[in-house]
């Protein structure tokens, strides 16, 4: 007889087995030393350094998208430049004293950690939030997406077998297996889970906020490159299109639109072309976006896929060698499919005659999807610099620097992380690059600076006169009175 299983409540059953044994492993972690959490950080950075390459290969297996050699340097990025930004951090005890103010900070963790990872970085995301809820003493339950189940499971795996063998308690990691979406809303119901961070589409990321409960969602950005005038245009084309290409245009933060000002409008179209762009007519631009967007969403069988493979599918013929297709365009919205955000190597193109419209493309690109994320401008005039840092409604404005690479902090000197929060203009709590800083609680010790004065003594009261001291005083006044006269 045929053994009948149900994924959704196996799901759910995972949710709560999970999230409570979680729970008792971040409470016999919260009494780990700073010495004993910064050695299990250490050993997981280590693993992950080691098995790169290997879940980058499952990863691609698995999903379909992006390539083994660019996701092998995010899993490397995700261990080592987040190590490297987490590892003197202090998470444990006192964290801080302030003699002039008289506090005393002492850290504390949250607890379980619920964390939702997508499939365009599956491996990444999940060693980044091992690594930063593990420095900060919580422990973290996975419910990775179910079409990166495997690769995420092996990382999750990974780190877990990692942080136990350098003495952390069993549980501390783990991962859902099987994963549905009911099961995931019970992981993130679990009365034993303390606060979700949530990577992933727009739908997932709302529900993520629609629990009683602390969370850090980051969804979908558009990100607009604006080319001034005063760039250097063959640094700004190599950026762009290193940047777009990588991983074959996966990464959230990359440029979805290059907006450039007429005046360089041929010589930057010339920079891309001789770095492998290719400028599609309207006609291919009509094809590829059928192609590409399926009821105002990226279709998912084309994202992190070659331009070859996406130029074959939409019947375009492309020139061989070709590594990034960019689409003239001259409106944003609904009606204009390719002005959204686009997961693969396509980009579009929009030409404005001066840099105070280009600004307004870019809000209105930013608008359409991309609030809060970020925003590139490549220029060396500082009066347009500061214009758009000044107007654009996003937290990560980049500065000459590839938007893939610069907004994770690997070009730039910002919090090197793979969760890239919005701020409330995207629909997040903060503003920041989440780090393990964001995962814990602070207790402030505070003493007395301004010690209350004590109330003034009240004025002495008026002695009341009955009527015989009135005569007494009154015949006194009298005679006074005669003498003087």
């Amino acid at each position: 007889m045929q053994k009948l299983q149900d994924a959704d409540l196996l799901s759910i059953q995972q949710a709560r087995l999970l999230s409570r044994s979680a729970k008792k492993a971040y409470q016999a972690f919260s009494d780990f030393s700073q010495a004993e959490v910064d050695t299990i950080i250490g050993a997981m950075a280590k693993a992950g350094l080691e098995h790169a390459q290997r879940l980058a290969q499952l990863a691609v297996e698995e999903t379909g998208y992006g390539n083994v050699a660019h996701k092998t340097q995010k899993n490397l990025f995700s261990v080592q430049n987040v190590y490297e930004s987490i590892k003197d951090l202090k998470t444990v005890g006192v964290i801080a004293r302030d003699t002039d103010r008289k506090i005393t900070e002492i850290a504390h963790p949250m607890g379980v950690v619920c964390a939702i990872t997508p499939t365009t970085n599956p491996t990444s995301t999940v060693m980044f939030k091992s690594l930063v809820s593990v420095k900060a003493r919580n422990a973290v339950v996975f419910a990775p997406h179910p079409a990166a189940l495997r690769c995420s499971k092996e990382a999750a795996i990974l780190m877990r077998q990692a942080a136990q063998s350098a003495g952390a308690p069993e549980g501390i990691i783990s991962c859902m297996d099987p994963v549905t979406l009911e099961g995931t809303r019970a992981l993130m119901a679990s009365e034993d889970v303390s606060i979700i961070l949530a990577t992933g589409g727009t739908a997932m990321v709302k529900a993520a906020h629609s629990f009683a409960k602390p969370a850090i969602g980051v969804g979908p950005g558009n990100t607009p490159a604006y080319v001034d005038r005063s760039a250097n245009l063959d640094k700004a084309a190599r950026d762009i299109l290193g940047s777009k290409t990588f991983d074959h245009g996966v990464i959230c933060s990359s440029e979805q639109a290059i907006v450039v000002h007429q005046d360089i409008d041929n010589p930057f179209k010339q920079a891309l072309q001789g770095l492998g762009a290719y400028f599609l007519n309207p006609r291919q631009t009509a094809k590829l976006a059928g192609l590409l967007i399926r009821a105002g969403t990226m279709n998912p069988a084309m994202v992190g896929k070659t331009p070859q493979f996406l130029a074959g599918q939409a019947g375009i013929t492309i020139p061989e060698g070709t590594k990034l297709l960019v689409c003239p365009l001259e409106k944003v919205g609904p009606h204009t499919p390719l002005s959204r955000e686009v997961l693969c190597p396509v980009v579009a193109y929009y030409v404005e005659k001066d840099w105070q419209l280009a600004c307004k493309r870019c809000i209105e690109i930013l608008n359409f999807g991309g609030l809060g994320h970020t925003l590139a401008v490549h220029a060396q005039d500082q009066q347009v610099i500061d214009a758009f840092a000044y107007q654009k409604p996003v937290f990560r404005i980049l500065v000459n620097t590839p938007t893939s690479q610069g907004a994770i902090g690997a070009t730039t000197s910002l919090t090197p992380s793979m969760t890239l929060s919005t701020g409330t203009w995207g629909g997040g709590i903060s503003s920041d690059n989440i780090s393990a800083k964001h995962l814990i609680n602070i207790k402030r010790v505070a003493y007395e600076t301004a010690p209350l004065q004590p109330e003034a003594e009240s004025a002495p009261k008026r002695e009341v006169l009955g009527e015989e001291d009135i005569a007494v005083l009154v015949r006194k006044v009298i005679s006074e009175l005669e003498r003087g006269s």
